[in-house]
């Protein structure tokens, strides 16, 4: 029932099936793959801690912050792939060397790097139905974000607990395919807004 779809082989580089799978649409939350890969291109220090802001919570929608909590870089990382945090993302992009705007600017640059044509990104979340990309070109870029096991571990998780001062945070996936656990995934990014639909990219190991 999808609007677009592809079944990739990114060992091959063979596509084989497809449907509308090269039409511009909005991506949701797939956004925050791209995000994962230009946080990490600065091999940021994952232990260094970061305060939440107001703006980073301010109407983000889902998210597990408040302002004025310190998160460590790592639990930034696991709240962006897990539980898809709006919050975190924006916070990753702020408080990133690029500054918000620089960050966004090499999320576009990495793309068109990485030859996604279809691809372009306003903001770090997937909030704006201003991000798009085509299914083609998010298979070939979560096949690339997964090559990285800092993101592909994550991604793989099924549950993580953080620490907030005295508060502990447990997240869930938001992909149902790591949550059964009975499928072998490499890497997965679910989204959600209206215009965009339901949206899902995983990277399966076939049996």
């Amino acid at each position: 029932r999808a609007e677009a779809a592809i079944i990739y082989n990114p060992s091959t580089g063979q596509v084989l099936w497809e449907e509308h799978s090269q039409d511009q649409r909005s991506i949701a939350s797939i956004t925050k793959v791209m995000t994962a890969v230009v946080f990490l291109e600065g091999s940021p220090d994952m232990s260094t801690e970061s305060l939440i802001e107001r703006a980073d919570v301010r109407n983000a929608s889902t998210t597990h912050l408040r302002a004025g909590y310190t998160v460590s870089h790592r639990d930034l990382l696991h709240l962006l792939l897990i539980a898809s945090d709006n919050a975190a993302a924006r916070a990753i992009a702020r408080v990133s060397p690029l500054g918000k705007d620089g960050f966004v600017a090499r999320m576009n640059e990495k793309a068109a790097e990485l030859g996604l044509t279809n691809t372009r990104y306003v903001e770090p979340s997937g909030l704006m139905s201003d991000n798009v990309s085509s299914a083609y070109d998010m298979a070939r870029l979560l096949a690339y974000a997964a090559g990285d096991n800092r993101i592909s571990d994550v991604m793989q998780k099924q549950r993580h607990e953080l620490s907030v001062g005295r508060r502990t945070i447990s997240i869930r996936s938001t992909n149902q395919l790591v949550r059964t656990g009975d499928i072998d995934v490499l890497g997965g990014k679910t989204g959600f807004i209206r215009r965009a639909g339901y949206c899902l990219a995983t990277l399966l190991r076939l049996p």
